[in-house]
């Protein structure tokens, strides 16, 4: 493609997902380099690949060719070797994606450094990079580079032997010698030698800027963020820190300016991204084959499935009407979409926990309004019987992965991801990583710690920034709206620092756990899709794509929840039995018992799921239920968004209040609720009726 004559590339960027170590937030990044008019920008963080997917749906949108890479860490000997000092210095070296082969071979690189190389970095060696070269474009790394820590130490042969074996593991035209110039003494030995290198052995030479944070400015709030990594304090002189403040994104001009001597580094820049053309195929839906008996199609075998649910659920009222069709039209929808196997793939393990005895819930969200999923035995509300909607689950005319939240006891959750590895292959099933961010709130206290803002000062800061809805507004919500904290920042020299320092890290990632429930199921080796890691404690293995990167590239996510709820009711059934000789069957319990609501309506819900609350005990008590759609009403009303209804809600239903409809086409759909508006299916009745 053609370049302006001043074009250039930044190939070497890290951003926040070089924890603690990177502060570029994707979107500050890639929004930074469009208004420079770049045509294509790299992301290379340590060891990782975390933001792969945020960052190439960024770049699309923004116009700007991405290039995905790593920068990975390479052990000094084998990444199978753990002894003392001599295995715990890996070089870096930067490996950056031409294709898709050289993709899957960056995902595969990135989980063995993790899962087999792991000795305080995450290292892979010369051994596997051979194994995994085909795709890739290496660079020869920043100081901390085998060739240009061997210059530092005036080890010459040494780094023209790295220089070599590099060269002979991905070729002349896939290995370039990386230059920077960040006013290091060190670099200009370490160029000079490249530059001799470089015509030694025929390679280019490739101009890079170690990118650790989007504008200059942002230099005191990447040395924060060091001080965080580290547990240093910021006027500590002894304290690791950068020894310049230039690992911004430059401009292009910038860069040539800087390397004015050396322009077969700048071109070469644009070289290396024309050589990258990585096309993901984003959006795709990558079911697990599910094998269904010989002769049969998946979409065959649910509906026989189905029907014979049918008869389990309704009995002598399997062939009626509303039945019938409810559930002709839920699997030619099913069908339409191509989610049968999704279907039966869930079914299955259901199958499986109820056949070992495993308690599971009986439905929640979305779900319980398929006639398919209570058939299947997968929920355990009746869609019809309780007025809920297929639609808001599953559309024609909003084709997505339909998304049904499994409950388990917490002791069988784990015996059932168990069950789905076995029958799927465990390199086929992962959980899913999180990332925890620095909330506003936290950062205050994080960047006052490191700055040795006074702790009372700190705190008050912390405590003026207003909370809705559980989670801490943003420091720029909270100058707006709260007046004691904007005259804080304004009126403080000091205080002003630190709320800048915050505003600058909030959002930041700063730590991995694991998903509460998300599993990811794939049909081939889940490494062709997301690199791998061990998640916190080495227990499981976990994606490094978060759970929206996992739902962008199309692989089926699963919730396996853990309910203590659960285990709490299988230890009353046994107790139960143990103690009285009777046994009951939860499902069968009637859903008009008296005593329940008796029970419900004087507040004693301690332990009862969801209803257990303060505020919502007090609203049980208000309402005086008596009927399974009024908790069902209460569960819904008692959220941020509804809970203005709530006073309306209680006062029509004991008659203190006028029952009003907005539109008189609205009584049937609102009449179970008073005529107050509560339930997403009654937005969608309301819109399908009045349209």
């Amino acid at each position: 493609m053609p370049h302006a004559p001043k074009s250039f590339v930044h190939l070497h960027n890290h951003t926040e997902y070089s924890l603690l170590d990177g502060a570029s937030r994707i979107p500050a990044l890639v929004e930074a380099s469009a208004k420079l008019d770049m045509p294509a920008l790299a992301i290379t963080d340590h060891g990782v690949m975390y933001g792969a997917i945020h960052f190439y749906k960024a770049c699309k949108d923004a116009g700007i060719k991405p290039i995905i890479g790593c920068e990975v860490y390479v052990a000094p000997r084998s990444r199978l070797l753990r002894e003392g000092r001599v295995d715990r210095d890996p070089s870096h070296l930067t490996l950056l994606a031409s294709n898709h082969e050289g993709y899957v071979n960056l995902m595969k690189l990135c989980s063995r450094g993790q899962m087999e190389g792991m000795y305080y970095k995450p290292r892979i060696d010369k051994e596997i990079l051979a194994e995994h070269s085909k795709g890739l474009i290496a660079l020869s790394g920043c100081l901390q580079g085998e060739a240009a820590s061997r210059i530092v130490e005036n080890d010459i042969d040494g780094a023209r032997d790295s220089v070599a074996a590099y060269r002979d593991i991905f070729g002349a035209d896939r290995f370039l010698l990386e230059v920077q110039r960040h006013g290091i003494d060190k670099q200009d030995r370490v160029n000079e030698a490249l530059v001799g290198f470089s015509k030694e052995f025929g390679l280019r030479l490739c101009a890079t800027n170690d990118l650790h944070y989007v504008h200059h400015d942002d230099s005191e709030a990447h040395d924060v963020l060091l001080c965080l990594q580290t547990g240093a304090r910021f006027n500590d002189p002894n304290r690791w820190r950068f020894s310049t403040q230039e690992n911004y994104l430059k401009t292009p001009e910038q860069m040539h300016e800087r390397f004015e001597d050396l322009p077969g580094a700048l071109a070469s820049t644009l070289e290396v991204a024309d050589q990258c053309d990585l096309k993901l195929h984003l959006g795709a839906t990558l079911l697990p084959p599910f094998d269904v008996p010989d002769g049969l199609k998946p979409d065959q075998y649910l509906r026989k499935l189905v029907e014979e649910g049918t008869r389990w659920r309704y009995g002598a009222h399997a062939d009626d009407a509303a039945v019938k069709e409810r559930a002709d039209s839920e699997l030619s929808v099913i069908s339409q979409t191509g989610y049968a196997s999704y279907f039966l793939i869930v079914w299955d393990f259901y199958k499986f926990a109820r056949q070992s005895g495993i308690v599971v819930g009986p439905g929640r969200g979305s779900a319980a309004g398929s006639l398919v999923s209570y058939c299947l035995g997968i929920t355990n509300l009746d869609p019809i019987q309780h007025g809920l909607i297929f639609e808001r689950f599953l559309n024609i005319d909003r084709v997505s992965m339909p998304d049904i939240d499994c409950d388990f006891s917490v002791e069988g959750r784990e015996k059932v991801i168990r069950y789905v590895s076995e029958k799927y292959g465990s390199d086929r099933v992962a959980q899913i990583i999180t990332f925890t961010t620095m909330a506003s709130k936290a950062a205050i206290r994080d960047v006052g710690r490191v700055l040795e803002v006074p702790l009372r000062d700190t705190d008050r800061l912390a405590k003026l920034v207003p909370v809705y809805q559980g989670r801490s507004k943003s420091l720029d919500d909270a100058i707006k709206e709260v007046p004691d904290f904007r005259e804080a920042y304004e009126s403080s020299e000091e205080q002003k620092r630190l709320i800048d320092v915050a505003r600058a890290l909030e959002g930041v990632s700063r730590n991995v756990s694991t998903h509460a429930a998300g599993v990811v199921i794939a049909p081939e080796p889940l490494v062709h899709y997301t690199p791998l890691q061990f998640g916190p404690g080495r227990e499981a293995v976990v994606t490094q794509y978060d759970m929206k990167a996992v739902g962008d590239i199309g692989l089926l996510k699963i919730d396996f929840l853990g309910l203590q709820n659960l285990d709490i009711i299988a230890t009353c059934l046994r107790l139960v039995k143990e103690t009285r000789g009777i046994e009951i069957d939860i499902e069968k319990i009637p859903f008009d018992d008296a005593k329940t609501y008796e029970l419900l309506s004087s507040g004693d819900t301690h332990g009862v799921f969801q209803l257990e609350g303060a505020g919502m005990r007090r609203m049980v008590m208000d309402m005086r239920p008596q009927s399974f759609s009024d908790v069902a009403a209460a569960v819904a009303l008692f959220r941020p968004g509804p809970m203005v209804n709530i006073p309306a809600y209680v006062a029509r239903k004991q008659g203190r209040e006028p029952i009003e409809y907005m539109h008189e086409r609205l009584e049937p759909i609102l009449r179970e609720t008073y005529g107050v508006m509560i339930y997403q299916e009654q937005v969608m009745m309301a819109a399908r009726e009045l349209a």
